[in-house]
């Protein structure tokens, strides 16, 4: 099967699973939080009602809150892991800095983002930059001895630019098969200008860029 089919379908099909994830999260978010949410308000109202008649109940009732806290804010951090929606409700920038301190837990080497704060991505490019970045890190983390990890993002002859490199060793594989994430990198290359260039010595650089006039009128 055609390298462009594959990427589109592996495309196709990501786009379904994320919807999925968006739904479940929507759940634990809107309904599920809004439940605890609801019962610690009655908590509230049960300890002013009788906390005359039973003394104890007040710090009784404050402990069983502070548990529903804590099980709201674990609620919510899961919901925003698996919302994949991130850069539409939070922009670029939040989600790649959301992105690298997820990879330093357990990346021993170095991370750094840069981002310009002059540069204001339109949420349909800024989608398919977070989209390239998360790839290109994926990527980074199974080259061997890779200890530095650069994303840009910055404006450039009035371009959009996303830049990652990293200093991993590149191999050479007799493999046929093609990893998802260069499948991915292969589907966004066709909606913009993509290039990937790698050396044994220099490690690898995928960069990114897209008209401003475009992006904007898009």
């Amino acid at each position: 099967m055609p390298v462009p089919v594959l990427a589109q379908m592996l495309f196709t099909s990501i786009n379904e699973h994320e919807a999925a994830l968006a739904r479940v999260s929507k759940l634990l978010h809107d309904d599920v939080s809004q439940v605890l949410s609801a019962v610690g308000l009655q908590l509230d109202a049960m300890k002013m009602d009788f906390s005359s008649q039973a003394p104890g109940i007040s710090q009784r009732a404050s402990e069983i809150q502070s548990l529903l806290e804590g099980a709201i804010e674990q609620l919510r951090d899961i919901s925003n892991e698996l919302n994949p929606s991130i850069v539409e409700r939070a922009g670029l920038q939040f989600a790649l800095e959301r992105l690298a301190d997820k990879t330093r837990r357990t990346f021993t080497g170095s991370l750094r983002l840069h981002f310009d704060p002059t540069v204001h991505v339109p949420a349909a490019l800024a989608k398919m930059f977070y989209k390239i970045a998360e790839c290109a890190v994926q990527n980074a983390l199974v080259h061997p001895a890779c200890s530095l990890i650069d994303i840009q993002v910055k404006r450039s002859h009035r371009e959009f630019v996303l830049e990652i490199s990293d200093n991993g060793r590149v191999e050479e594989t007799t493999s046929t098969a093609l990893p998802l994430g260069q499948l991915l990198l292969d589907y966004y290359a066709s909606k913009l200008a993509l290039t990937i260039k790698s050396s044994p010595e220099k490690g690898t650089v995928i960069r990114a860029t897209h008209p401003i006039a475009e992006a904007l009128a898009q």
